[in-house]
């Protein structure tokens, strides 16, 4: 079994021979740490609207766009 470090090297070496430098490090550059706690703060963005009331922002959204 392969370390993880031993992954990540075959990763980046196949992606800098598939994308060439430059593309491999954009792609590798956009990928960045996050902070928080996703779950918790999902649960508060998640628990602000009720499902009917974002149906009906749905419909308006879907209204507006013709």
């Amino acid at each position: 079994m392969k370390t993880l470090n031993e992954i990540f090297q075959a990763g980046r070496q196949a992606l800098f021979e598939r994308l060439g430098p430059t593309d491999a490090l954009r792609y590798l550059n956009q990928y960045r740490c996050g902070q928080g706690d996703y779950t918790k703060d999902r649960g508060q963005w998640l628990t602000e609207q009720s499902v009917d009331e974002i149906a009906a922002s749905i419909a308006k959204a879907k209204e507006r766009a013709g």
